[in-house]
């Protein structure tokens, strides 16, 4: 009985070690089954516009076609000065205040004591005249006579002669940018005073790399901001694209305008840089992960992506159009229809074996 019982243990435990090398036979099978397939993430490829960008820097200044030079048509000396340069004034605001050359006052007094004198001498001809005593000649040049008079006492007058003081006011809202005389100075006639921009006259003076100056035309939008801290970005368009090298930048001049807004959170003589499209194109959008290079290469030449068909990786020469961002712009013989890979593109060769997973998050190509 005991050799009995020990017999079919023993042939319970054959049983179970044949079951477990057949259970361990299959999981090698499934194994086999997935050895050297790499599993990759994917996007399907976009056609879309892309836009060259050129790099530019500057500053704001005024618009040179709406700067005005504040002067006066007679000299004088400063008696009252009310702003400082930089500052913002509104329409009608004093900005100083002059006493006129001492020949202009005198100039003007004569004046008007000719034309008090010609009025006198045309009332006595012209009662000569009722009296039979002067002829309508010499009535008529005394008209003539004090109508000279007059006028040169209106030339006096807006020439500044007529007034003790003179008042320089604002000629419109905007800002004093540069002040040329100081309190008691003495100018002569038409010399500049202050120099005056309107509000919303800015314009955002730059510079690009010369040989980028070929690309640029009139009209090509341009993203501005400035430099420091958390700066708002304000779109305009180029203006003038010069066609001379800085002496001192070594950069080509362009100007761009700036939309009334930035009058607000720009000031002239902010530092700038901008961005300017200057040209449109289509190309194939992908995620820049996916985009692999020969012998370590950076820029376009041997750039090269992998796409999924039947289940095997196939290699698609491209050429790299739009190399910034995260999403960047190529040129080949893509398949629309036909997964790029982005992750484990670099684990894969032209005809391995890959199977497919999530697309990675914020992979998709922006449209």
């Amino acid at each position: 009985m005991k050799r009995f019982v020990l017999a079919r243990v023993a042939a319970l435990m054959v049983l179970c070690l044949a079951l477990t090398a057949c259970g361990k036979g299959d999981d090698d099978g499934a194994a086999d089954d997935t050895a050297g397939v790499a599993q990759v993430t994917t996007v399907m490829p976009v056609w879309q516009t892309f836009h060259d960008r050129v790099a530019a820097w500057g500053n704001v200044v005024a618009d040179p076609h709406r700067e005005r030079t504040l002067s006066l048509a007679h000299g004088g000396q400063v008696v009252a000065l009310e702003v400082s340069a930089g500052q913002t004034v509104k329409r009608g605001q004093p900005l100083l205040t002059v006493a006129p050359d001492p020949a202009a006052r005198s100039a003007y007094q004569q004046a008007q004591s000719a034309a008090t004198l010609a009025e006198g001498e045309l009332k006595r001809t012209e009662q000569l005249a009722a009296q039979h005593l002067a002829t309508a000649s010499q009535v008529a040049t005394a008209r003539k006579a004090l109508a000279d008079a007059q006028s040169a006492l209106a030339a006096q007058r807006a020439l500044g002669g007529g007034a003790a003081q003179e008042t320089v006011a604002a000629p419109d809202d905007g800002v004093v940018t540069t002040l040329s005389v100081t309190l008691g100075d003495r100018f002569a006639a038409n010399a500049p005073l202050l120099v005056f921009i309107p509000a919303h006259a800015l314009i955002a003076a730059l510079g690009v790399q010369p040989d980028a100056g070929a690309a640029l035309r009139v009209g090509m939008p341009v993203s501005v901001q400035g430099v420091y801290g958390d700066a708002k970005a304000f779109a305009g368009k180029l203006t003038m694209v010069g066609r001379a090298i800085d002496p001192q930048s070594h950069l080509l001049p362009v100007q761009a305008d700036l939309p009334a807004a930035a009058a607000a959170a720009l000031v002239a003589g902010s530092p700038l840089e901008a961005t300017i499209q200057s040209g449109a194109y289509t190309a194939w959008a992908v995620p820049r992960a996916a985009v692999l290079h020969d012998n370590g290469a950076h820029d376009s030449a041997g750039a090269y992506l992998y796409q999924i068909d039947h289940g095997k990786a196939h290699r698609v020469d491209v050429e790299l159009r739009h190399p910034a961002g995260d999403t960047v712009g190529v040129e080949g013989k893509l398949d629309p229809k036909l997964p790029v890979i982005v992750q484990g593109a670099y684990e894969v060769d032209d005809g391995a074996a890959v199977r497919q997973g999530d697309s990675p998050a914020g992979s998709e190509p922006k449209p």
